[in-house]
């Protein structure tokens, strides 16, 4: 008999507690610790039977629920199941005994729970520290502790005392692991690592502090003595590992030193590498470590409530100021190391963010959980990794809708077209793929004409002639003309504008156009300085900065007001325009040494921001129904000017090594001796080619996705033009007579005929 016999006996528990403390038991058994089916088997038993309890629970405190239709008692609603997994370990007396104490009447579920002896709890939180179990043993365990606090909170302090053990004991050997991983290179390539079970004893114990700290809940779970008491242990555990953090920073500093690791980890922020780099040996058993400080920085902290808590809270709010006085001031001494603890993240963030960077592109999923944290101080997430986030986020929404979005437009009124039939749209509709037919054209729509669409579109909208946008500055940059009001209709057209370019991003697709570096900030929600006047009117800003360098008492005549603008004096009567006040009563208000710093800020956010304010809204409206403002926050304004409009600049090494030719050997002149296009042919060339990729032309996309630039030989004339297939990235290069011949008629193709699409 595995049971010993006072395991069975009920005298020492109520009737329908003795079951479920015998399951609980056979966790011990010889059996279950050698069988890790039959292991799982148990644990997803204790989850089903809890699962009905906590259901039983909220139906009974549910006054629009009936009692006949739920079952007398959780413990009992599966005692087929336990008849199974029980009648491995037990004789058939025994199981008849343990189904007997199963099938008690109408005994309160909560009660049963709350009753539930400490031996065996304990047992359950050791398995979480063992090794050997499979990972979906390992997650049934932390369900399980989750979920009995969840209906029986009165466990919460004995679980987080458990784990809070078992960090301290796993710490040790832990730090020493490290140690070794630090000293000794192929140290690194051993199979034993102990960042495992820290990282599972750590999540489990998280999302206990979660329920613990959940403001949601009317009331807090556990008296004021148990919750002071349950955070303070927090608190230890944070003491107890500082240690750890301390030697996983001095491993990785030695593994980023290695001078093999050096080049593979290094990124670049503005043109990434497209390859994924390779990490020396065995790094990835220090992975689990590192994901462990990220759940201790993020969640276990008695000051904040659970994951995606801004930094800037620190106070430790739960706790009652009834609660007892000795550990209450033990916490409050605590409560300044919040801060201490996110300087620490920040601090590691940017020490090791090349590791940390080489994991994400290795796993851009982590991103998503043990690294989310990252996403709150974007700043040490490399730009590659952001817009590998970012693309994976929007490829979610994209898989989840499948209706196309078709327009038909004619070129000589793209913007009207276009307008008129995208702007009744729903948001949930401009997700759809977008499919573009030219009217009075041939062409089908395979990816080519879309991408014509995007481009005649952006430079019909930035045309001055449509009112909408004004270049500033070295007349390259665009931002909303203040003066839109004089085109109809304006902010209906700002927030089409929007949807555009939201719909690019979401598309993946490049625009030919460049904003002003305050107006990146807007669409980002950061808030502009005077700083960002400078691309803006340059002698304006000279004159701020020189103004706030230098003492103007007495020498500027300046008052909190602005002169009318000069084109609203043009298109209204003189004595319709009256100066713009910065602050009420403005105009009678001097500009001192005292409040010139004031002045700037005022003038500043008039120019770039009060000005616009109505466009500004406008276009946000339409953008965010595509683009949500948490995902495209984490990249700033430099980074997100990449992302609308790709590279700024040609790499022809980069096209000439990317270009795939078919037939051209047969072509005498125009090819040097390899059979290739010299570089200057390439550069021509490249006028026929969209924007690049940020990845560069190696991901030049076609109709089946990544394809690069094709240059094919063309049978036939050479009196022909080239011809382009845009849906293959590919060129026809008919056989021409010399060089010169080549080089006129691309010319001739690119100037004359790179518009329209039809069969020839």
């Amino acid at each position: 008999m595995l049971l010993d016999e006072d395991m069975l006996e009920k005298k020492n528990h109520p009737e329908g507690q003795a079951s479920f403390t015998m399951l609980l038991s056979l966790l011990n058994q010889s059996l279950y610790l050698r069988s890790i089916a039959h292991l799982e088997q148990l644990l997803h038993l204790l989850d089903v039977i809890i699962d009905n309890a906590e259901r039983k629970s909220n139906s009974s405190r549910d006054p629009g629920s009936s009692g006949s239709e739920q079952p007398s008692d959780p413990l009992v609603s599966t005692s087929g199941s336990e008849t199974k997994v029980v009648s491995t370990a037990a004789s058939g007396e025994d199981v008849s005994t343990i189904k007997a104490s199963s099938s008690t009447g109408e005994q309160n579920s909560r009660t049963v729970l709350n009753n539930l002896p400490k031996p065996e709890l304990q047992l359950l939180c050791s398995l979480l520290a063992r090794e050997g179990l499979s990972d979906n043993a390992y997650t049934l365990v932390a369900d399980v502790l989750r979920k009995l606090v969840a209906i029986a909170p009165i466990h919460c302090h004995l679980f987080i005392a458990e784990l809070a053990g078992s960090v301290q004991s796993l710490t040790k050997s832990a730090t020493e692991e490290l140690r070794i991983f630090g000293d000794i290179e192929k140290a690194l390539l051993s199979t034993s690592t102990h960042g495992a079970p820290v990282l599972r004893v750590l999540q489990a114990l998280s999302s206990l502090v979660v329920l613990l700290l959940d403001k949601d809940k009317k009331q807090q779970i556990l008296p004021d003595t148990e919750h002071t008491a349950a955070l303070s242990l927090v608190w230890d555990i944070n003491a107890a590992l500082e240690p750890l953090w301390q030697e996983l920073s001095n491993c990785i500093s030695k593994i980023e030193s290695y001078s093999d690791m050096v080049p593979d980890l290094s990124s670049s922020s503005v043109k990434p590498s497209n390859s994924v780099p390779q990490l020396p040996p065995g790094t990835q058993n220090v992975l689990p470590y590192i994901e462990s400080f990220f759940v201790t920085c993020e969640k276990l902290h008695p000051g904040q409530s659970g994951a995606g808590h801004d930094f800037g809270i620190t106070a430790v709010s739960d706790i009652d100021e009834a609660a007892a006085s000795a550990s209450q001031q033990k916490i409050t001494g605590h409560a300044m190391k919040v801060d201490e603890k996110n300087a620490a993240l920040v601090k590691f963030s940017e020490k090791h963010r090349k590791l940390l960077n080489a994991f994400v592109r290795q796993n851009p999923g982590l991103l998503e959980k043990s690294f989310s944290l990252m996403l709150k101080v974007p700043r040490f997430i490399d730009f590659d990794n952001k817009r590998s986030h970012f693309r994976a986020k929007i490829k979610h929404q994209h898989d989840h809708h499948h209706s196309p979005l078709r327009i038909s437009v004619r070129r000589a009124y793209i913007l009207e077209d276009s307008y008129n039939q995208l702007r009744m749209r729903s948001a949930q509709d401009l997700k759809g793929r977008l499919t573009v037919h030219f009217q009075g054209e041939e062409g089908i729509d395979a990816g080519g004409l879309t991408r014509e669409w995007y481009q005649l579109l952006s430079r019909v909208i930035f045309d001055k002639g449509a009112l909408l946008f004004t270049t500033v500055g070295n007349e390259s940059t665009f931002q909303p003309n203040p003066n839109s009001v004089y085109q109809t209709e304006h902010l209906s057209y700002f927030k089409f504008v929007g949807r555009v370019v939201g719909k690019a991003l979401f598309d993946g697709q490049l625009l030919d156009v460049h904003f002003t570096r305050s107006f990146y900030k807007h669409i980002l929600g950061v808030k502009v300085t005077y700083h960002d006047i400078e691309a803006i009117d340059p002698d304006y800003f000279k004159n701020l900065k020189w103004m706030l360098e230098n003492d103007i008492s007495d020498i500027l005549d300046l008052t909190f007001s602005i002169d009318a603008d000069e084109e609203k004096l043009i298109l209204y009567e003189r004595a319709q325009v009256t100066d713009y006040e910065l602050i009420p009563g403005g105009r009678n208000i001097r500009v001192t040494e005292e409040n010139k710093h004031q002045y700037v800020d005022l003038v500043a956010e008039h120019r770039l921001t009060t000005a616009i304010r109505p466009q500004i809204n406008a276009f946000m409206d339409g953008f965010n129904e595509l683009i949500p403002r948490d995902l495209i926050s984490i990249f700033h304004d430099k980074e997100l000017e990449l992302l609308i409009s790709g590279l700024p600049d040609i790499d022809l090494d980069d096209l000439r090594a990317n270009t795939e030719y078919s037939g051209i050997v047969l072509l005498p002149l125009p090819f040097s001796g390899s059979g290739r296009l010299d570089l200057p042919l390439l550069g021509k060339i490249r006028c026929l080619v969209d924007i690049v990729p940020l990845e560069g032309f190696s991901a030049l996309q076609g109709i089946s996705g990544s394809q690069k630039f094709q240059i094919h030989k063309a049978y036939g004339s050479p009196d022909h033009l080239p011809s382009a297939h845009t849906c293959f990235n590919q060129l026809d290069l008919p056989e021409y007579p010399s060089k010169q011949r080549l080089e006129e008629r691309l010319l001739l193709a690119i100037h004359e005929a790179n518009e329209g699409f039809g069969f020839g």
